[in-house]
């Protein structure tokens, strides 16, 4: 049964539902009331493809995979992205580096950037059959993190540390060397460390103990503290800011912050788990040094270089800056006749070109 409410008064029917119309209306012509119902029928029919027309043309979405020590800076970024950007939306996505760049090669899961806490993951898993360039854009150090109820908190130091952490009553954490470069950079630190403080065996000392601690990236270690189920942890120093943490700075000769100590650094070395399970790769020491870069089927590549632009920029590396993480100045690739245009402007080896 149709009920229709008829707005014109003289229909003689006003706000009054009815079945029969010419009973009701009187002499109300049917033809034309059939004629009104069509209209309001095509009416309904049409409006939904018309709100579908009216959605913004220029409406994007970008996919992001990030390290995880990353995640406060590239969120900033991206909401401030997407404040001048109405019709972008960011999708972020964090994992330790190497998990990130298996998600591409292995589960071959769409994505625009990869941001990654080490060059070498992205030069070594993704150049060049995933990515054509890499751009290093902000660097870091090694601290060990820790709150003021951890245990001697008021007695450890930059000299004594590893004596700290090695008693019985001590729990300290570090992330997995296979799914993180914090994991193997914080090898890298205990096999510098034994050299530095000239102490045989600290290394496998301190690998060894709490070895069920260690998580597949550096900011799960954050939880874990605060849970108060560890005292101690390998962290990156930007991570220890962005929380609140009390934290330990180590001698420039171990924490892998300063270019001009890579003689040093590359003294020391370790395997990871690369891409196929059971295959390993050398990575060596080298100081810390985050990449960026815009995959080759990146499903919205304009879209992606223009936010890279963004990033790159004066105002995205205040955001860096002002959360502990300082920029690499100037940017560095290896890659430069491979770089986009617009993106050259931040690297000089691409100007002088």
């Amino acid at each position: 049964m149709i009920h229709i409410l008829i707005l014109n008064a003289h229909f003689g029917c006003l706000y009054k539902p009815f079945t029969n119309f010419e009973a009701v209306c009187g002499g109300l012509n049917l033809l034309l009331i059939m004629r009104i119902l069509i209209i309001m029928f095509l009416a309904l029919l049409i409006q939904p493809s018309y709100s579908k027309s009216q959605s913004p043309a220029n409406h994007k979405e970008l996919i992001i995979f990030h390290a995880g020590s990353l995640a406060v800076p590239i969120k900033l970024v991206a909401m401030e992205y997407e404040k001048r950007n109405p019709g972008t939306k960011i999708f972020l996505e964090s994992a330790g580096s190497l998990v990130c760049a298996r998600k591409v090669t292995e589960l071959k899961k769409p994505c625009d950037i990869i941001a990654s806490s080490d060059y070498f993951v992205i030069n070594e898993l993704l150049i060049p059959d995933y990515a054509s360039w890499s751009i290093r854009f902000a660097t870091n150090e090694i601290v060990i993190a820790y709150l003021e109820k951890s245990k001697y908190s008021k007695e450890i130091n930059s000299d004594n540390w590893m004596d700290i952490l090695q008693r019985k009553d001590v729990v300290y954490s570090r992330s997995d060397p296979d799914s993180d470069p914090c994991g193997y950079r914080t090898l890298f630190t205990f096999m510098l460390a034994e050299k530095y403080y000239n102490k045989p065996g600290l290394t496998e000392k301190m690998s060894l103990k709490n070895k069920e601690y260690v998580r597949p990236k550096e900011v799960d270690l954050v939880a874990l503290l605060e849970a108060n189920a560890i005292d101690y942890m390998f962290q990156y120093k930007s991570v220890a800011i962005q929380h609140g943490l009390k934290y330990i700075e180590l001698p420039k000769e171990i924490n892998l912050s300063d270019p001009s100590k890579n003689d040093i650094y590359s003294s020391v070395s370790t395997y990871v788990a690369r891409s196929k399970p059971g295959i390993k790769m050398k990575v060596t020491g080298d100081y810390i040094n985050y990449s960026i870069t815009v995959l080759d089927n990146a499903p919205q590549k304009e879209e992606a270089v223009n936010f890279l632009e963004f990033l790159l920029g004066r105002e995205g590396m205040e955001i860096f800056k002002s959360n502990g993480q300082e920029p690499i100045i100037p940017f560095r690739t290896e890659q430069p006749e491979k770089l986009p245009l617009q993106l050259s402007k931040y690297l000089p080896e691409v100007k002088e070109k």
